[in-house]
């Protein structure tokens, strides 16, 4: 396919896709997936080979937050049954970031819900980053605590960290519709604010919440723009009790045609998949590392993800290894920042609730219920966050 060759030559050379070409990417029928796939993998190996980041996630305080993001769990007027906890203590946080880098992990993302950290928050996080890494020499620490004011990012900067996340989630155009308490505009200010403070910056969106082709063509070339060196990319997961609970709109293709039009777009990018690939992806998880080289370890913010030893299991067994400590994940011409960040969902920043097959009673994606048909709700698959922070229970990791 002409497309195809395109792009991949387009994308060994850092060259920006035209946005008929990103769109024809999203238009691709089902019968060429696997060449579009095979496409944007030789892209992913160009830039960073077999490897596959593994990131682990800090829920800090879960819930009540005041912003009204329709995709949250955590929103303002949210009804979805989740864990509800203040802020996490330092000993406390580095306790949980322990499991996720036993597993393997070798980032840690620090999130917390609200519209923003006050300074005492900061200095409250500020703790919790040097105890990380006071007792895990080497590991990577990322914050994630919603629109940052002047000033904020430095001090973050100095108390260790290495990264900021901020999703722009979709286009500018449809930003309002999404949410009303804060604008799209503060959420590039954030990540510009990040870039300028020296942290890593990392920004990605949220597929699935009804927007179009355009839509999606629209957020990502915005992100190319605001050039971050990480891109999450977050498949919706429709939580009972939020506005978007009845938008099941994303199959296994689409998902995979989205994350090949992001690395085509961003090609020496980490790109991540982020919340929602246990839902909507499914079973073609493996074929997802062909295209972006990070995933999430183990549950995420609200909800619970795929056990983190049947994570191991699927990298190993598509062919790919884990991103050892002592190696730079970013290609040498942007070695220079800090590395990459996740996405956070609730804490203002993008939607992360994803669910899978860890420890969690009815199976989820390794469950032996019968599976609903093609392009039906898999409500099956979605499960609130039980364990790990803010509980007695061990970790998912």
């Amino acid at each position: 396919m002409d497309l195809l060759n395109t792009l991949v030559d387009k994308g060994l050379r850092r060259e920006l896709p035209t946005r008929e070409e990103a769109l024809a990417v999203l238009a691709t029928s089902d019968d060429d997936l696997l060449d579009v796939v095979a496409a944007a993998g030789k892209v992913r190996r160009h830039w960073f080979g077999r490897r596959v980041k593994l990131n682990y996630l800090v829920n800090l305080k879960s819930g009540l937050c005041p912003e009204d993001c329709s995709y949250c769990s955590q929103r303002l007027g949210s009804k979805a049954d989740i864990l509800k906890y203040t802020w996490l203590k330092p000993d406390e946080a580095s306790q949980a970031a322990a499991a996720g880098l036993a597993g393997g992990a070798k980032r840690v993302c620090l999130v917390a819900s609200g519209r923003g950290p006050t300074d005492r928050d900061v200095d409250r996080v500020s703790q919790t980053i040097k105890a990380i890494k006071e007792q895990n020499e080497g590991v990577e620490v990322c914050a994630c605590l919603g629109l940052l004011s002047d000033g904020q990012a430095e001090r973050l900067r100095e108390a260790g960290a290495d990264a900021y996340n901020h999703n722009l989630n979709t286009s500018e155009g449809t930003y309002g519709d999404i949410t009303t308490t804060h604008t799209y505009a503060d959420r590039v200010d954030t990540v510009q604010k990040a870039h300028a403070a020296g942290l890593s910056a990392c920004s990605g969106l949220i597929a699935g919440m009804g927007e179009t082709d355009e839509d999606l063509v629209d957020v990502v070339f915005s992100l190319r723009e605001l050039d971050p060196d990480s891109v999450p990319v977050n498949f919706l997961i429709p939580f009972e009790g939020t506005p978007l609970a009845k938008e099941w709109n994303l199959t296994p293709q689409r998902c995979l045609r989205i994350l090949a039009m992001v690395r085509f777009v961003c090609p020496d990018v980490e790109v991540r998949i982020a919340g929602g690939r246990e839902v909507h992806l499914r079973t073609m998880q493996p074929l997802a590392l062909h295209l972006a080289n990070s995933i999430f370890l183990g549950d995420y913010l609200t909800s619970e993800g795929q056990a983190g030893k049947a994570d191991l299991e699927m990298i190993t067994d598509a062919g790919f290894e884990v991103e050892g400590a002592d190696q730079v994940t970013l290609p040498d011409h942007r070695a220079g920042t800090a590395g990459a960040c996740g996405s956070h969902a609730e804490a203002g920043c993008g939607s992360h609730e994803g669910a899978g097959c860890g420890s969690h009673e009815g199976g989820g994606v390794c469950g032996t219920a019968a599976v609903p048909a093609a392009g039906e709700p898999r409500t099956d698959l979605v499960a609130v966050r039980r364990r790990g922070a803010g509980t007695d229970l061990a970790p998912n990791a």
